[in-house]
């Protein structure tokens, strides 16, 4: 046979199986639903036409969590699904409690180590101490394995009632506790203290269901003591409960003043005003803000500023003006759908404009420069403009300094000075106590010592000129954190390095 009847043989037993294949495929009939561009059925009939047709079983969760992600990915960055246990640990969070054992840790290197027992928590009631070593949670080992951090939390947390053992070291001690998990009290007042004669300063970290009792609490002690001027710190305060920033806003405002409205498709205009009830009426006020102020802390912010009622300090926040209502389905997981955005006083839309890098957007403010002038900041890309602008400084950064911190040199000192200074430390309960306590406690020759000696860490002569301050500031709040003035301590010594803070003094 020649080649060319060869190649035309092999080409049609080619074909007629490829036809055979393709009519074996197809050997139902095809079916055709009549659907618009716009018509949502389409979607219920892909998802029916799979149940009913696909060769394999099909996991139905799977397929419909896949659907609902795709769904809400077309949106806006801030509509999401959330599986059960996302869903519960986001409504935790903002809730003001969860249930578990009552500590905060840090993980320095591989071990962590208790900062806060919480009082009144049930680690606390057993005499767990901060500085406790967390060895294991039941049978887990977690020490010295780079456990994840969010894998502790998981493992120590738990239903109320229930029980779990956490191993310790204190010492050369080892020490088992078998706490009864119960309800923790989450709070979003980090820190309250006077900063002068006159002036106080409040540190808020979040928007929980607690924070409006947390605020006021914490501002009629300030204002027992002397307190004509508040500062308010919300930078990285990512936001939260609507209602408890219209509360703060409320404090401060006289009756009528527009606190925030919000407008949307399917949502007429709604307007929230101050009653004029507020107590801090005659407080002055400063806030502090950055790019990670968001959500409900710029509504507060904005309230603030359109009314004239106090000064921002430091640089354009986030841009997230979003109104999101959440929807609950009965299997545990959720939705949280964008239904309206907010809008300041003065008709400012809050919310920056989507983009493609959306989640990344605060990176691309670096590189515009608009960290470093006031000039560059682009008014109309959302967000709160300060009435006093504070440049990022980065001239007291050398790479002594960043490579303590990746090697959390500062923070495995302070704990093991703890270990050696403990009754010390847990006996000061006053700051001026502290800062004297502080000032004698060598601690500029033994962290240079501790970061030689551990890390092979040795700054220059002008390396240490440039960064003392900054460092040693630094690890005198991290040694101060352990005294019982916890978190007080740490942001009050924190602020003698803070430029945003000094800026917002220096505007009284």
């Amino acid at each position: 046979m020649k080649r060319g009847s060869l190649v035309t043989l092999l080409l049609g037993v080619i074909i007629g199986l490829s036809a055979a294949l393709l009519m074996h495929q197809f050997a139902g009939r095809p079916r055709t639903f009549r659907v618009g561009t716009d018509d949502w059925r389409k979607l219920n009939l892909i998802l029916q036409t799979v149940d009913e047709n696909y060769v394999d079983s099909v996991d139905r969760q799977k397929v419909t969590e896949a659907a609902a992600n795709a769904v809400l990915s077309t949106l806006d960055p801030h509509s999401v699904y959330m599986p059960p246990q996302r869903l519960e640990e986001s409504d935790e969070d903002l809730s003001g409690n969860f249930s578990g054992i009552g500590i905060q840790f840090n993980v320095p290197n591989d071990t962590a180590i208790v900062i806060e027992v919480i009082p009144g928590g049930p680690a606390q009631k057993l005499g767990m101490l901060a500085g406790d070593r967390i060895l294991s949670v039941d049978t887990t080992s977690i020490a010295g394995v780079r456990f994840p951090q969010d894998s502790m939390v998981r493992r120590m947390k738990g239903p109320t009632g229930t029980k779990v053992i956490v191993t310790v070291k204190r010492g050369d001690e080892t020490i088992p506790f078998e706490i009864t998990r119960d309800k923790i009290p989450t709070h979003s007042v980090d820190a309250a203290f006077m900063v002068s004669d006159t002036t106080g300063f409040l540190r808020l970290s979040k928007f929980s269901r607690t924070t409006a009792q947390e605020f006021a609490q914490a501002a009629a002690q300030l204002k027992s003591m002397g307190m004509k001027h508040l500062i308010v710190d919300l930078r990285d305060n990512s936001g939260g409960f609507l209602d408890q920033s219209l509360i703060l806003s409320n404090m401060f405002l006289d009756r009528g003043k527009l606190i925030v409205y919000m407008e949307g498709l399917h949502r007429k205009r709604e307007e929230y005003k101050a009653d004029g009830n507020g107590k801090l009426r005659d407080i002055g006020l400063t806030l502090l803000v950055s790019d990670g102020t968001a959500s409900s802390s710029e509504i507060f912010a904005g309230a603030i500023q359109d009314n004239g009622r106090g000064v921002l300090v430091g640089r354009r926040t986030f841009g997230k003006g979003l109104v999101q209502e959440p929807v609950y389905f009965t299997d545990g997981s959720g939705l949280r759908i964008t239904v309206a955005r907010y809008y300041t006083p003065s008709g400012r839309c809050i919310q920056k404009p989507y983009s493609d890098d959306y989640a990344y957007e605060v990176y691309r403010r670096y590189e515009s420069g608009e960290m470093l002038a006031a000039d560059s900041m682009d008014v109309a890309n959302g967000g709160i403009i300060p009435d006093v602008f504070v440049p990022i400084d980065t001239t007291k950064v050398e790479s002594f300094y960043i490579n303590c911190n990746k090697k959390a040199t500062p923070m495995r000192f302070a704990s093991a000075f703890f270990d050696n200074h403990r009754a010390e430390l847990q006996a000061i309960d006053d700051y001026g106590t502290l800062i004297k306590y502080l000032d004698g406690a060598g601690l500029e020759t033994g962290f240079l010592n501790f970061a030689r000696s551990k890390d092979g860490l040795s700054p220059t002569a002008s390396e240490w000129s440039v960064e003392k301050q900054y460092m040693m500031t630094q690890v005198r709040a991290l040694v101060g954190r352990y005294s019982q003035l916890g978190d007080n301590a740490f942001y009050h010594l924190y602020l003698q390095t803070d430029e945003v803070f000094k800026a917002a003094m220096a505007s009284l």
